[in-house]
């Protein structure tokens, strides 16, 4: 829902605020007053396309800014910005971050159905009626429908393992003799999971194990044997702590290197054990030497890694298996798909039976609204054709759309075809007030809904528009009289100036809308037009 919008330097309108109401919100005034404008700001924070021509003229760049409120989660409200420079560069921020058009559009145009004259390709999309059904039908219909989808996926998978199989099992020449090399070489050398890692962390020391030896027992000599750290460290201490009588601080320093003295004779004991620990067998080096060379080779040949030679032999073993009992793995993947389409027809005939039962029920219901819009005995009829198994897809397994007939003896037509500009605008709202909420759109913005039409239709268009914005917020451009008066909240669209022209957006209440609403009536404001808006907002 439409919180408030602030517009800034779009086409004509140099500042202008819409805070539509939550339920019927009206925008009046003379033709070419700048409506499009305001439009044409709608599209931009719903992240349809922009064009730097809609900047002001003289001005660096555009502004349209919102508040909105996206689903029943959003509490505290989305801010979205969305700045257009003249040198056609767009800026996009949700919350104060920087988004992306795109963003923009999942979050916020998705809330948001904007039904014009210009916008009615949804409606003459024939996959959009499904969608309108489904969601009109509720569970009786989504839960066959996540069946079905569940059940393509399946069939789908088993098709997939069974051209996997039949084509390991046409697998020949060399190929198959490759596969055949490398799984006998690698189970050959019979590598072991964690076998490099292990030999990588104790061949270095088994190839210098008598260097390291000479080392630890060199360091040993240099601290504990004749001569050495210890017997000079230990001579220290002696003659501190022999005059530490006289001087305490002397005795300080003895103490402090009677604690080094213990380190070193424990250093000295861990070179020594050290020494004895490593294990020095030249036998055992030279196999180790030759394994490591035989895991590298593997590496070296299918690597570069050992989780590569591992794949590469599974990728093998499953190919010559395939190839070696191929026609009793291809019967196992063909009664696997058999099972699997068996289930998708099942679930498809579940599908279409609920929503063949649904689609007449929803053109009823529309044609009953299409009735209150004077359409006479025009109606909605649903047609569904079986679609071969290869075209069946995520929506269903056949071609279903909502044909139209202006009356009953006339042969149903796709809309795209028969319908006019006006009549799609009343079957897009007979459609709106029958799905309700079902829709899963927040806003409507209705544009010339009220094209070519007058009298008793009028009444009748305001009425149902009036209805439908007890569940949506809907926003109406109208120049009728009858739908003016029944909006709970009425903002006037105005041009002033000549050589500069400016769009002003006015909300009017009181006297002011009585003057507004006898305009449209009779292009002035005469005390009979006057008298008569007055008699129409009151009742």
């Amino acid at each position: 829902m439409i919180d408030e919008l602030r517009v800034s330097n779009l086409a004509l309108i140099r500042e202008a605020t819409l805070e539509p109401c939550e339920g019927l919100t009206v925008l009046t005034g003379e033709t070419g007053a700048g409506k499009t404008a305001l439009l044409s700001a709608l599209k931009l924070i719903m992240g349809e396309r922009a064009d730097s021509s809609m900047v002001r003229e003289g001005e660096s760049s555009a502004t349209v800014e919102g508040r909105l409120f996206l689903g029943a989660r959003d509490t505290e409200g989305t801010v979205v910005l969305r700045r257009l420079a003249s040198d056609g560069r767009s800026r996009v921020k949700i919350d104060g971050s920087l988004a992306s058009v795109r963003e923009l559009a999942e979050r916020v145009g998705s809330n948001i159905d904007l039904c014009g004259q210009h916008e009615h390709q949804r409606l003459l999309d024939p996959s959009t009626h499904v969608e309108m059904v489904d969601a009109w039908a509720g569970p009786s219909v989504t839960g066959p429908l996540e069946t079905y989808r569940a059940a393509l996926s399946a069939a789908r998978a088993a098709q997939r393992e069974l051209d996997r199989v039949e084509a390991a099992s046409r697998t020949q020449g060399s190929r198959l003799e490759e596969a055949r090399f490398a799984y006998e070489r690698i189970c050959e050398v019979d590598p072991r999971e964690g076998e490099l890692e292990e030999l990588e962390e104790t061949l270095p020391r088994a190839e210098h194990a008598e260097s390291l030896i000479a080392c630890a027992l060199d360091a040993d000599r240099y601290l504990s044997g004749e001569d050495g750290s210890l017997d000079a460290l230990n001579a220290a201490i002696a003659e501190l702590s022999r005059m530490g009588s006289v001087d305490a601080k002397l005795a300080e320093f003895a103490d402090s290197l009677a604690s080094a003295a213990i380190t070193l004779e424990d250093v000295a004991s861990e070179l020594r054990r050290y020494a004895q620990d490593i294990d020095f067998d030249p036998e055992q080096l030279a196999t180790a030497q030759d394994r490591m060379a035989e895991l590298r080779g593997l590496m070296r040949q299918w690597g570069p890694r050992m989780e590569d030679v591992f794949a590469r032999r599974e990728e093998a073993s499953e190919l010559l298996s395939l190839v070696d009992d191929a026609d009793e793995r291809v019967r196992r993947a063909k009664a696997a798909r058999d099972k699997a389409e068996g289930e998708l027809a099942k679930a498809a005939r579940a599908l279409m039976r609920a929503r063949n039962a649904a689609a007449p029920r929803f053109c009823r219901e529309v044609g009953k609204q299409m009735m209150r819009l004077e359409m006479g005995r025009a109606e909605l009829v649903w047609e569904s054709r079986d679609l071969p198994r290869a075209s069946w897809t995520e929506a269903g397994p056949a071609a279903c759309e909502l044909l139209y007939r202006s009356g009953a003896g006339l042969t149903p037509r796709p809309l795209r075809r028969i319908a006019s500009g006006g009549e799609l605008s009343r079957v897009m709202l007979a459609s709106k007030v029958v799905l309700g909420e079902a829709d899963g759109v927040d806003t409507l913005v209705f544009d010339e809904v009220d094209a070519g039409v007058g009298g008793s239709t009028a009444r009748a268009l305001a009425v149902v528009l009036a209805d439908l914005a007890r569940t949506h917020q809907v926003i109406v451009v109208t120049h009728l009289a009858q739908v003016a008066v029944m909006g709970d909240r009425h903002y006037v669209v105005s041009k002033t100036g000549d050589d500069v022209p400016e769009t002003q957006l006015i909300p009017v209440e009181g006297e002011d809308r009585v003057r507004e609403i006898a305009r449209m009536l009779s292009g002035d404001a005469t005390q009979a037009s006057l008298d008569h808006a007055r008699e129409m907002l009151a009742r």
